[in-house]
């Protein structure tokens, strides 16, 4: 236990850090550029798009998992 507790506690702090670091840059440069709302919806149809895919596939070979098994 006290390793998870130990690699729990390293994780932790170095994501602290890097949030510290982010928010730290942000004020620092505020006017960075953000990313476009086109941008935006088209990772979302993209990732939508895969999942739903991925999703059909794992339902087709669930359904006909009985007449694969030979091949």
């Amino acid at each position: 236990m006290k390793h998870l507790a130990a690699r729990t506690y390293v994780a932790v702090r170095s994501l602290t850090e890097r949030l510290e670091q982010g928010l730290a840059e942000l004020q620092r440069r505020p006017d960075r550029g953000d990313i476009s709302i086109t941008t935006v919806i088209i990772w979302v149809a993209a990732v939508t798009g895969a999942l739903l895919i991925a999703g059909t596939i794992a339902i087709v070979i669930a359904k006909y998992n009985t007449n694969l098994n030979g091949i």
